[in-house]
This record gives C-alpha cells, sequence and structure tokens, in this order.
C-alpha cells in the first residue's frame, strides 16, 4: 500500500514537472517572440512623426526614453525616416524631440546619450555599396541592367542605391531590423505605397524579425495610427506571408 502511495506521488510529481517546463518553455518562446519595448516604441515613434501628430508624439518619445532608447538612437529614427516621408516631417520630429529633452531637462533628467555614428571607412564607390546593401536586404542578386521606374528615371536608382542604402543603412547607431521596423512604420502611416510595403515587410523576414513580431507591429500600427492603416498593413503581411511560403 505504501509503495503504491510513494509511486503515486513520485508520478503526480513528474507530471507537474514536466506541465511547469513546457509552460515555462511556452512563455519563453511567446516573450522571443514578440517586440521588445525599444522595438515597440521605434514603431510608435516612427508612425506619429509620419502622420504629423505632434502632441502624441511627445507622449511616445517620453515613453521611449524611459524603455531605454538612447538620445542618439531615436534621433536616427527621426532621420532614417525622412528618406520615407521627407524632410518637413523629420524636421518637425526632431523639434518635437529637442522639446521633450528640454522639459526632461528641466526636471533634473539625464538621459542616456548613446553611441555616435561611427566613421564609415567602406571602399568602393557608393553605388556598388548601397546596390551589395540592398542585394543583402532583399536576399535577391541585383541586376546590372535597370528596368521599370529606374530605367525610366535612371537618377532615382543612384539616388536610391548612393544615399538610401549607403549614406544610411550603413550608419551602426540602428540595426537593420531596427532600421526596417522604421520603414514599414512610415510606409503604413502614409498609404497607398503597398508595393513598397510588401518590399520592406519582407526584409523584415530577411533581417531576423518574425510573423509574430510582424503581426504585433500591425497592432500597434492600428493603436498608434488607426484602423484602416492596420487593415491594409495586415491584408499585404499576409498577402507576403503566404507567398513565401
Amino acid at each position: 500500500m505504501k509503495k503504491i502511495k510513494v509511486n503515486t506521488i513520485i508520478a503526480l510529481l513528474i507530471t507537474v514537472f514536466c506541465f511547469t517546463y513546457h509552460l515555462k518553455a511556452q512563455n519563453n518562446t511567446n516573450t522571443n517572440e514578440r517586440l521588445s519595448p525599444k522595438e515597440q516604441s521605434i514603431i510608435s515613434i516612427a508612425a506619429l512623426t509620419a502622420k504629423g501628430d505632434l502632441p502624441r508624439l511627445k507622449e511616445r518619445l517620453n515613453i521611449g526614453l524611459e524603455a531605454g532608447i538612447t538620445v542618439n538612437e531615436i534621433k536616427e529614427v527621426l532621420v532614417h525616416l525622412y528618406a520615407y516621408c521627407g524632410f518637413p516631417r523629420s524636421i518637425r520630429g526632431l523639434q518635437t524631440f529637442m522639446e521633450v529633452l528640454d522639459e526632461r531637462k528641466a526636471k533634473g533628467i539625464n538621459d542616456k546619450i548613446g553611441n555616435d555614428v561611427s566613421p564609415v571607412h567602406e571602399k568602393g564607390s557608393k553605388y556598388d555599396r548601397g546596390k551589395k546593401i540592398l542585394g543583402g536586404l532583399t536576399q535577391t542578386p541585383q541586376p546590372d541592367t535597370l528596368t521599370s521606374y529606374s530605367a525610366f528615371a535612371p537618377v532615382i536608382d543612384t539616388f536610391l542605391k548612393e544615399h538610401l542604402f549607403a549614406d544610411i543603412f550603413e550608419r551602426n547607431v540602428l540595426t537593420y531590423s531596427e532600421r526596417e521596423l522604421v520603414t514599414v512604420s512610415v510606409l503604413s502611416t502614409i498609404g497607398g505605397v503597398e508595393p513598397m510595403l510588401r518590399s520592406h515587410l519582407n526584409i523584415c523576414l530577411n533581417v531576423g524579425l518574425t510573423p509574430e513580431q510582424l503581426l504585433q507591429f500591425v497592432n500597434i500600427i492600428k493603436s498608434t495610427v488607426g484602423e484602416h492603416e492596420a487593415t491594409v498593413a495586415g491584408t499585404v503581411l499576409d498577402e507576403m506571408l503566404k507567398n513565401r511560403e
């Protein structure tokens, strides 16, 4: 009788242990598949800057700083997005950020400045460097012969390769995945650029973001920008994921 009770207790302990282990593993997986507070703030900051909603941007800038994003990282977010929504939005974002920093400093808050951009020592033409970076991001060799809009207006191809994918993407304050989160946030907000959004959501997966994290991205766009923008982004994401299968 005692032996039966001991065996029952051991079996029960094993069951509890297995359940606890499985639950912990599941929680760890979910945590790894979720965007970090820093990444979530990057999305909100980029989207609200692109939208021009400066009062709410102020709130998100404060939240981002409290989440541990450095001053230089936020500056880099606001600089990066100008390539997708223009200088006026970028500059207004930077001006708003200056106001936030002044207000926080007046309250005795000293925010972490963070690393400066390191000098770029890459050799070779900026066009070739940008072409190589774009090829790595898209995981597709870039053709030597221009087609479509690049053939129609070759200068835009030069600007794209030399400035966007060399001058900007070579800067090291933000990672590629963080830069892509800025990019898809802006593209989702301004609307009407679904082909570019599809391409950059695909790049997001190439640089290490997961489908689960991109679904969370869509939810953040919904709460930050609006239901329409989130619906469009979600539709593009769903189509892109099906095409990758």
